[in-house]
C-alpha cells in the first residue's frame, strides 16, 4: 500500500505525496483530523483519490512514527506537604 506514496524532491519539496498527484499525506491527514470521512474528502477535496490512497496517507503516518527513535530523561518528583499530605509532583520550571 506504501507503493501509493511518493517522495520526490521537485514536489513540495519532498513531501510525501500521494503518488502521481501533488496532494501531501499531511493535507489528507489533516481533512482526517477535522473528522471528514474518506468519502467527504474525495468529494468534496480530492476527486482524483481513492480509498486507498488514504488508507496509504495513514499507514505511511504510522510507518513515520514506528521508525521514530524516542528518547525520555527521568525528571526526579518533587513532594509536598500541603494540608498534612504529602503530594508528588513534577519540579515547576
Amino acid at each position: 500500500m506504501l507503493e501509493r506514496i511518493a517522495v520526490d524532491p521537485k514536489v513540495h519539496f519532498g513531501k510525501p505525496c500521494v503518488a502521481g498527484t501533488r496532494i501531501t499525506v499531511q493535507s489528507v491527514l489533516e481533512l482526517l483530523d477535522e473528522g471528514l470521512s474518506f468519502e467527504e474528502i474525495i468529494r468534496d477535496y480530492y476527486p482524483d483519490l481513492e480509498v486507498p490512497d488514504i488508507q496509504a496517507c495513514i499507514q505511511y503516518a504510522i510507518a513515520l512514527i514506528a521508525a521514530e527513535d524516542i528518547h525520555l530523561t527521568a525528571v526526579p518528583a518533587v513532594v509536598v506537604e500541603a494540608g498534612g499530605h504529602r503530594i508528588r509532583r513534577l519540579p515547576r520550571e
